[in-house]
């Protein structure tokens, strides 16, 4: 079939494979052309690795290191008169450019947060791996059923205390208005903080733990975001900013566990690009698109695998090791939160209109981006000719 982008709000409800594939496969040859990371890790368990920086942290452990990895992800496969997921065709083009290299590459469907499918990731990693150097985790899901208690949390992107409104856009449209988002109440910051906390990390962890599957001198990441101040009221004072907080807790306990063995857990506080979870967050994307506008202008613009690739070789795998902030975490954010960076948003920020977005904002990189996690708009790729949607997973 000849597959088109379909766009309804924030999300594209259709993917390309072989789009998507290509997308992988730029991201392969940007790691390849860093050269190897040395002293970069051997086996790794990426959870939440088939889009965006799970994705793009499986790439750089495998062909910026040569590591065996396995994949831990939820992603619905195609039906009839149904296409698969973008993360389905993306996993699928990871795992074939993998094992054409010679790499170790497995693959696990299904809901991360269940006994069931850590059990598992652990018969798998224990059967064909051995014990793990490197655990990501990487976990974007709206929801989350509590394994021992069953109960389902729900995610909620709200400020606390008070309603916040600022200006937004809907980047399908390129209309500018106004948004008022109205605080959440006291269920919706546990329900975000059960989501998008750290329980679910640590669960993991000790289930490795357990089973004998760290490596001496084993490594955990998990990501985050901060930002600049006009996003804080939706994101680091909102439920999500809640939730990191928790996430960080878990940090301390679980590098805690590690640092016995010579390991570490840590935060890395990544940079604000288009993904699937940033594009549903309000205000958000109007600050993607001034901040692109900004920092291509000045050459210091990254993307996911830019910014992963430096995390390992400049960070996690550097000499001297990482260099963390006074909360303890490393910031890989630094080109974003440059004063001047910050100083040119601010006072563009409240000129933006609907009249002038696309003189101001790079809002057509944004939409170039946001199209490219779907596989569309790879150069080289002819989408007028038919596509197979139905690929299984390998």
């Amino acid at each position: 079939m000849i597959i088109k982008p379909r766009v309804r709000g924030f999300v594209c409800v259709t993917a390309h494979p072989d789009g998507c594939a290509a997308h992988v496969q730029q991201w392969i040859d940007y790691v390849k052309s860093k050269g190897g990371i040395a002293g970069g890790p051997k086996k790794v368990l990426v959870i939440g690795a088939s889009t965006g920086y799970g994705l793009a942290s499986r790439v750089t452990a495998a062909f910026g290191s040569g590591a065996a990895t396995v994949g831990v992800f939820f992603e619905r496969p195609s039906e009839d008169g149904r296409l698969a997921t973008p993360g389905w065709y993306n996993t699928i083009g990871f795992t074939r450019a993998a094992r054409a290299a010679g790499l170790y590459a497995a693959n696990i469907n299904g809901d991360a947060f269940s006994d069931e499918i850590k059990r598992q990731t652990l018969e798998l990693i224990k059967r064909d791996v051995g014990p793990v150097d490197l655990v990501v985790y990487s976990l974007a899901s709206p929801r989350r059923t509590q394994p021992r208690t069953g109960v389902v949390h729900k995610s909620a992107l709200k400020p606390i205390g008070q309603s916040y409104t600022n200006q937004t856009v809907d980047t399908d449209k390129g209309v500018v208005s106004s948004v008022t988002i109205e605080p959440a109440s006291d269920l919706d910051i546990a329900d975000t903080i059960a989501v998008m906390g750290g329980e679910d990390w640590e669960m993991w962890m000790q289930a490795l733990k357990d089973a004998a599957l760290l490596a001496p001198g084993a490594q955990s990441v998990a990501y985050s975001y901060i930002g600049p101040e006009v996003t804080w009221p939706i994101y680091k004072n909102g439920t999500i900013g809640l939730a990191k907080n928790d996430l960080e807790r878990a940090a301390k306990a679980i590098d805690a566990q590690l640092k016995p063995g010579g390991g570490r857990a840590f935060i890395s506080v990544n940079k604000a690009l288009v993904t699937q979870a940033s594009s549903a967050i309000p205000v958000v994307p109007l600050y993607i698109s001034i901040l692109y506008k900004i920092m291509k202008a000045n050459g210091t613009h990254e993307g996911c695998i830019e910014q992963m690739q430096r995390l390992f070789a400049t960070q996690m795998y550097a000499p001297g090791g990482p260099k963390f902030d006074a909360g303890g975490r490393v910031r890989i954010d630094d080109l974003e939160m440059r004063p001047e960076v910050q100083a040119a948003v601010i006072k563009l920020w409240p000129q933006v209109t609907t009249e002038n977005l696309a003189q101001l904002t790079d809002i057509e990189g944004y939409r170039s981006d946001f199209l490219s996690l779907f596989g569309f708009g790879m150069p080289g790729l002819n989408y007028e000719a038919e596509a197979e949607p139905h690929v299984p997973m390998i």
